[in-house]
């Protein structure tokens, strides 16, 4: 889109269509805030894009909430359009679906359970005034259900709940990859490498796997060697953690799934570059943190014993789930994933699938 097709008149500054994908009438509040926020930006959105994972119901509901006429409710960052997932049942066809039918030069993605900040729109289109660029992640907040962190629960392990976590670079940094539950991509750049693969991110199956966002970005630098990915720590989100989540039950499950995403990750790109961040992580942030915990046990500290075992047995977890996805993947039965292809959907049109799957929900890095 040309730069003076900007809502607001700016010039030197990208358009950004805000993606934000919705599986579930369970989170209906939480999509309204969502949207809300977005509404709210001080760098104003060209249009928002809810996506709708195969359930019609919410489909019709939002429908009807946003306006149902093709063209969006609303004009200017107050536009909200409405789509069916044109692809398979999941997070990345979804994502693909909004890349597809969105207008602006920049896409960004908002978990469907997260409120922005005011300046998150700004932030990241201040990132793209470098033609490089290719994708600007920012960082994720964790919002507790119990209203504040469980005592076991280290911060080297916010990832399990799709937030940035104890070992990020801070301030503006390039990286290896963003992470998708507060995101933006360059369109062109996404659709020089045909979007985000299907087959390694949630689905619907029982385990809460991820790890699409690292498949895409290193693809995406390899297809465009120049490119740069970076993360501003100023574009926040604040993403909402459930009941469920904050016990180690899923902590557990949550670190056992990222190690078979892993195993996906790096058949696909290579284990020298799809754990190239995991290497650093493993052998300095994580010791440190047992160090940390077993510290504070020692001087009294509430819950310090009890973070040095989670990381231990989150390490644990991750690591037995990466065997295994490896195992599998070398006797051909490790699961395949593919490009799934930009499809344009119809506006408000419905899928023919009724059920429902986890659609938005951030990954580990």
């Amino acid at each position: 889109m040309p730069e003076s097709s900007r809502p607001d008149g700016r010039t030197g500054a990208p358009a950004v269509s805000v993606v934000i994908c919705v599986y579930t009438e369970d989170r209906w509040g939480d999509i309204l805030a969502a949207v809300a926020s977005v509404r709210d930006q001080s760098y104003p959105a060209l249009e928002t894009l809810l996506v709708v994972d195969h359930n019609p119901a919410l489909l019709r509901r939002l429908a009807k909430t946003y306006g149902d006429d093709g063209a969006g409710a609303g004009t200017g960052a107050q536009r909200v359009r409405v789509l069916a997932n044109a692809g398979p049942r999941g997070l990345s066809a979804g994502r693909n679906t909004g890349v597809a039918a969105a207008s602006g030069e920049v896409i960004a993605f908002l978990d469907d359970d997260a409120v922005a900040e005011r300046d998150w729109l700004l932030h990241f289109a201040g990132g793209y005034a470098d033609p490089r660029v290719m994708a600007v992640g920012g960082r994720t907040q964790p919002v507790w259900a119990s209203r504040r962190r469980p005592a076991w629960f280290p911060e080297e392990f916010d990832w399990v709940v799709g937030c940035s976590y104890r070992g990020l670079p801070p301030g503006r940094v390039a990286v290896r990859n963003v992470l998708g539950g507060n995101a933006s991509f360059r369109k062109s750049g996404l659709e020089a490498v045909g979007g985000f693969a299907s087959g390694i991110g949630r689905d619907g199956q029982r385990l809460p796997l991820g790890g699409e966002e690292t498949e895409l970005c290193i693809r995406l630098t390899r297809a465009l060697p120049e490119a740069v990915l970076i993360v501003d720590d100023r574009s926040v989100i604040h993403h909402r953690v459930p009941p469920a989540r904050e016990r180690f039950r899923y902590f557990r499950t949550r670190a056992y799934a990222e190690g078979l995403s892993k195993a996906l990750v790096a058949r696909s790109v290579g284990a020298r570059e799809g754990l190239a961040s995991e290497r650093r992580y493993t052998t300095r942030v994580l010791p440190a943190g047992v160090a940390r915990g077993l510290r504070d046990a020692l001087l009294g500290r509430p819950g310090g014993a009890g973070r040095a075992g989670a990381i231990v047995a989150g390490v644990a977890a991750a690591a037995g789930g990466y065997a295994l996805g490896t195992l599998r993947a070398r006797r051909g039965g490790g699961g395949s994933f593919a490009v799934a292809a930009l499809e344009t959907p119809a506006d408000g049109g419905s899928s023919p699938d009724g059920g429902t799957a986890p659609a938005c929900e951030g990954a580990g890095g």
